[in-house]
């Protein structure tokens, strides 16, 4: 184990591991909040064995500072700091700047990363007409993360992972850049004119802006609906080794730009088992709402062994007890509900659903909890914001963290290349056949 590694996390103890009659010794590391492992970096070469971990539910494939969870106690902290005392105190723009920095800013660190982020939230008339040639029914996603790649093809000059001045002028370039091109996929898909950013408003309420105003009217953006994208976009700023964040540690190790790396996690961000838990939580309130919106029907359907419906929003592969976002997040749902005035069925049935699960026996049993999914989908939903908009809304708000995790990487003299192993289940050595010979199966 390289010295880098040593000095990041506490070495105890070694375990020793008997194989086929002889014993190995792995060094064991201790992280500063008590997770403990051991390093098996040598075991193929000592022993001819590897792992296997199917979905790396139990692999460390780093040693990070950024984020730290704890699925039994429900605890979420990003740099140290509760998620709870930034979800009440802090903004994403700071937050953001905690994740990708590794300190909170003072004012002036702040009111510069401010500016800078201000000043390039404009984006290539290039681009903006690539984004037109797309279908008008192309899934959002899919142009945000072509129009993610493709800002690379504009900055060629700067795409340097081992050059700190271009790396901080591209993180730069994508905190302001990506609610630009997020708003312009969508009104690529509703066929409606790009809204330019305006300089003088706030993070959200520029995106909110960009998304809703159209020429030919004057558009004012509602405080609440800005402060409710802010928290939002905080909760779900980043989370640990998840899917996407390994998908762009992953891709950064080949020593790819920051652009494409990006891009690789906004792909993986787009599967329904990930980022778009919320989407189907929407989709699951539709269905019940066109079933007549008896919601006890859909929880007993939950419990039966022999149904195929599933309550989504519920529970979380990570978090055993509940998610700390979620009480957050509840919160201010009913908050964002109740200042709005929405009247909307769908989320009558999910403040109906809420209520039925959480004090069915079965659901407390198995602490099944509503998750940040359950309750962000109803929000954002209240906010105007379309279904198919919620997994890009996920990737705007996980960018920090997504560029905090890459920086990481990129700065760790110890990285490798990504390289996964894998157990071998196909055939034998077997002969080529000519085709004269082959019989179809």
């Amino acid at each position: 184990m390289s010295e880098n590694l040593k000095s990041k996390a506490e070495l105890e103890k070694p375990v020793t591991l008997e194989i086929e009659g002889k014993k190995f010794q792995y060094p064991t590391l201790k992280g500063t909040e008590d997770e403990k492992g051991f390093d098996i970096s040598a075991l193929r070469a000592q022993t001819g064995y590897i792992t296997m971990d199917n979905g790396y539910a139990n692999t460390s494939s780093c040693q990070s500072s950024i984020t730290f969870l704890d699925g039994e106690l429900g605890i979420l902290r990003y740099r140290g700091i509760p998620i709870e005392q930034l979800a009440e105190k802090s903004n994403f723009i700071e937050v953001s700047y905690l994740l990708i920095y590794g300190h909170l800013p003072t004012q002036s660190e702040l009111s510069q990363f401010k500016a800078d982020i201000t000043r390039h939230t404009l984006v290539n008339e290039d681009l903006a007409h690539l984004l037109s040639g797309f279908p008008r029914d192309a899934h959002p996603m899919a142009i945000l993360s072509a129009a993610t790649c493709a800002l690379s093809t504009y900055y060629q000059d700067s795409l340097n992972p081992a050059d700190p001045e271009q790396v901080k002028q591209n993180i730069t370039r994508l905190m302001a850049k990506l609610p630009t091109l997020a708003a312009f996929a969508y009104k690529t898909s509703i066929g409606q004119p790009k809204i330019q950013p305006k300089n003088d408003l706030d993070y959200c309420s520029n995106f909110l802006r960009m998304m809703f105003a159209v020429p030919s009217e004057e558009y004012h953006v509602p405080k609440e609906v800005a402060d409710a994208l802010n928290l939002l976009l905080i909760l779900h700023a980043d989370h640990e080794q998840n899917c996407s964040t390994s998908t762009v540690r992953l891709v950064g190790s080949s020593a790819a730009n920051i652009y494409a790396s990006i891009t690789g996690g906004i792909c993986a961000l787009w599967g329904p088992l990930h980022g778009g838990a919320n989407q189907a939580v929407m989709e699951m309130l539709e269905e019940i709402h066109k079933d007549g919106g008896d919601v006890n029907k859909y929880v007993g359907l939950a419990k039966d062994k022999n149904s195929t419906f599933k309550l989504m929003g519920f529970g979380h592969r990570v978090y055993k007890n509940f998610d700390p976002r979620a009480s957050i997040i509840k919160k201010a749902c009913d908050q964002v509900l109740n200042k709005l005035g929405v009247n909307n069925p769908l989320l009558e049935i999910a403040k109906k659903l809420e209520e039925a699960a959480l004090k069915d026996s079965y659901f407390i049993e198995k602490k099944l909890y509503p998750n940040v999914d359950f309750y962000s989908g109803i929000i954002y939903s209240a906010l105007n914001i379309p279904v198919n908009m919620f997994t890009v809304m996920f990737a705007m708000g996980r960018l920090p963290g997504w560029i905090a995790h890459w920086k990481e990487m990129t700065e760790n003299t110890s990285t490798k290349i990504g390289r996964p192993r894998q157990i071998y289940t196909g055939p034998t050595k077997t002969d080529y056949t000519p085709i004269s010979q082959r019989r179809g199966k």
